[in-house]
């Protein structure tokens, strides 16, 4: 009998039990010689970006003969000649305090101001608006303050401003250094007498201080439009003094051209109709403006290859040829051995290809355009009006209806050998044209 059989409880079979499944066992890291537990749990075993320290110092101990302690110790200081004593903390070894000066003295640098006697004061620094009691004032407060000027103003007796006592002891510390010098180029590298004090542009730079300072946010944003606009001025007038400078000499060429076509009222002109009026051999203005405005961006660039300054101007001088006239250039360099790209772009040699380019590219236009003239002056040489130039247009005779016929046909036929484009039939007889009705007036 059990429990269950005195409570009256059903007897159940107990539970088979499962087997538990095994906790994953976390990588056990092996913690670093020479650091604490307690660092280990709060870096993780990850290193620090850059040691502090060597692991092996940790491990040193002090040695057994040395006994450090800290002790309260009196000092005294020799930049100060009131004899102060003050007192520190200081670490002591085996109970003797160290020796020696104060570690802070060697920064306690006082300015030396220079002495200056009776004789040499009525002989170098006399001045009518400075009394010998408020120059001797001044340097004795000189030399207790350390050239701190806004202390010495507010020590000293009368109403002077700071710039005021600067330009006094500066220009009478000048004066006596360079008197006392045997050869003045001795004392000629001194800041005293190289840079002396300018007590107007003092002035007027705590003037601007305090302008700047004082003003308002709105004057800061007109002041920062006023400047901002007065760059976009600025870089206006460069890019127009770039413009100037950068004319190409293809302008002196044209011109002449230009003058070529006038036209004189007494010479005999053909008809505005047979004339064709040839191509300009390059636009000054167009290529300066190119010029310029590639200048200009070049100018923009912070850092920029020579070469590539090189093809931009290249690129700017030929905007105005078409491409057969691009492709003769580079043909014309290569019959005169001249590299497209030059090898050693220097300044001087970017220069000269680029002068060279513009005087191929001037010559090939200059041919064209005398190519042209050519076949106008050999269209006028075999025009058959210039036979007769002073007949009359308006002429009337009574020609026989076929030689007229004829006559008019061969005219014609001229004409279009003349300008090449005559075809190759052969043409017709001057019969096989139809005769003109003859009117009444012809009887």
């Amino acid at each position: 009998m059990d429990a269950k059989d005195i409570l009256g409880l059903p007897k159940t079979t107990p539970p088979i039990p499962q087997d538990k499944k095994p906790r994953a066992q976390k990588d056990a890291q092996r913690k670093r010689d020479g650091i604490s537990r307690e660092v280990y749990a709060l870096t993780g075993g990850l290193p620090p970006i850059m040691p502090a320290i060597d692991t092996s110092e940790l491990k040193k101990r002090p040695p057994s003969d040395e006994k450090i302690t800290w002790q309260w110790l009196p000092f005294t200081n020799s930049a100060r000649k009131d004899n102060l004593q003050l007192y520190h903390w200081v670490r002591v070894v085996n109970g003797i305090p160290p020796t020696g000066d104060y570690s802070f003295a060697k920064y306690n640098k006082s300015v030396d101001v220079v002495k200056y006697t009776d004789e040499e004061y009525e002989k170098h620094l006399n001045d009518p608006l400075w009394t010998k009691e408020e120059t001797d004032q001044l340097f004795y407060l000189c030399e207790r303050f350390d050239l701190r000027f806004i202390v010495i103003a507010d020590r000293f007796s009368s109403t002077r401003t700071v710039e005021e006592l600067k330009e006094r002891y500066y220009r009478a510390s000048r004066a006596i250094m360079v008197a006392r010098a045997p050869v003045s180029r001795e004392v000629s590298g001194n800041t005293l007498v190289k840079d002396p004090y300018n007590v107007s542009h003092e002035i007027e730079r705590k003037r601007a201080l305090s302008m700047v300072l004082s003003q308002t946010k709105q004057q800061e944003r007109k002041d920062a439009e006023v400047l901002a606009e007065a760059k976009k001025i600025t870089e206006s007038r460069r890019a127009e003094r770039v413009a100037e400078e950068s004319e190409l000499p293809v302008a002196s060429n044209v011109v002449p051209e230009v003058a070529e076509r006038a036209v004189v009222p007494g010479d005999s002109v053909p008809s505005l109709s047979n004339v064709q009026p040839s191509p300009p051999a390059a636009a000054p203005s167009t290529l300066g403006a190119d010029n310029a405005s590639t200048l200009a961006s070049l100018r923009m660039l912070p850092v920029y290859l020579r070469t590539y300054a090189l093809e931009q101007m290249v690129q700017a001088a030929s905007s105005s040829a078409g491409l057969r006239t691009i492709k003769r250039v580079e043909q014309t360099l290569q019959d005169l051995s001249v590299n497209l790209k030059p090898r050693v772009p220097t300044k001087a040699v970017c220069a000269e290809h680029l002068e060279l380019r513009k005087e191929i590219l001037t010559l090939l236009n200059l041919q064209k355009q005398l190519q042209n003239k050519e076949a106008e002056g050999s269209s006028f040489r075999d025009s058959p009006y210039n036979d007769a130039p002073g007949t009359p247009k308006d002429r009337s005779f009574i020609p026989d209806s076929v030689n007229f016929g004829g006559e008019r046909f061969v005219k014609r036929d001229q004409k279009r050998k003349a300008t090449g484009r005559l075809s190759e039939a052969p043409s017709s007889p001057a019969q096989s044209k139809r005769p003109r009705k003859q009117k009444g007036s012809d009887l």
